[in-house]
């Protein structure tokens, strides 16, 4: 058995299909045990036993797993395991990601319904808020190669969106590890919100905005530097809101894949910023959540 570990939770609908290539892909570039895990309904679990269902929910769940990862991946796979459990699924997600050790879960934005709750699926959006795991959130679509190698061609760049106040360290070196890993370039990006000033003060202050963009240009560089990436690399400031100039910016400049920080404070513990969750609401690209600084 492998070292790596990779965690894929499907609920058998077409977006996490979608999840389950791109997870079989990463899977394979990295040599690494990948676990499809569905989970089933304690309810309708307890209806099923009272009924006397026979084969047991579980049992059924476990064969139309069979049959779902027969279809998607093609003839049974070494490095392939599949999982069953029962409860509510984020926390039986989280349960299983800290049982098996892994490192990364891959799961699609959307769920069996649908239909996004504030955008993307409520499971998703948990899984995010409470994760010690870096986190791949995948678009419903599937991907365009399921060969590592092409679907990086797919890629394009590594967009890295960073706070300046307190960039994530996490952040900063899973960006440069996979940039390398697939030789993509990288693109650092900050944007700077504007800021209400009365019309006085900024009369007294001028040449405010110039100089908030050039500290956020010289943090960007010292950054790029302490990063040593070894890739193309490149830097830009932009000025508006925030969540909004990421989604454009990923767009026009063909970054399909977005990585991003959670955020970890002593008050609120582990949670996802707003910009985040905003750009995950809004975004079709393949967005990496890391998980905070001493997270594990």
């Amino acid at each position: 058995m492998t070292s790596l570990a990779v965690l894929c939770p499907v609920d058998f609908s077409e977006p996490s299909r979608a999840a389950l290539l791109y997870a079989a892909a990463i899977a394979d570039h990295l040599g690494a045990q990948l676990t499809v895990l569905a989970v089933d309904d304690p309810f309708l679990a307890e209806a099923a036993a009272s009924a006397g269902f026979v084969p047991s929910l579980g049992e059924e769940t476990a064969r139309e797993l069979q049959r779902l990862c027969a279809a998607v991946l093609g003839e049974p796979r070494p490095n392939v395991a599949r999982r069953v459990r029962t409860g509510k699924p984020a926390v039986e997600i989280l349960n299983e990601a800290r049982e098996a050790g892994a490192a990364l879960i891959v799961m699609s934005s959307r769920g069996q319904t649908g239909v996004r709750k504030m955008f993307f699926g409520s499971t998703t959006e948990r899984v995010l808020r409470e994760t010690s795991v870096d986190v791949l959130v995948t678009p419903p679509e599937r991907p365009p190669s399921f060969a590592a190698a092409e679907l990086a061609t797919h890629l394009g760049h590594v967009l890295v969106p960073v706070a300046l106040a307190g960039p994530s360290s996490r952040q900063v070196t899973t960006a440069v590890r996979v940039a390398q890993a697939l030789s993509l370039p990288l693109l650092f990006a900050h944007v700077v919100e504007p800021i209400a000033i009365p019309a006085r003060v900024r009369r007294a202050l001028t040449g405010i905005d110039a100089s908030r963009r050039g500290r956020a240009e010289e943090r960007l560089q010292e950054i790029v530097a302490s990063a040593d990436a070894g890739v193309q690399t490149e830097t830009l400031v932009l000025s508006g809101d925030p969540a909004d100039e990421i989604v454009k910016l990923s767009a026009a400049r063909h970054a399909n894949l977005i990585v991003m920080g959670l955020h970890s404070s002593e008050v609120l513990g582990r949670r996802m910023g707003s910009v985040t969750y905003r750009v995950l609401a809004s975004s079709q690209k393949l967005v990496l959540a890391v998980a905070p600084d001493g997270a594990r």
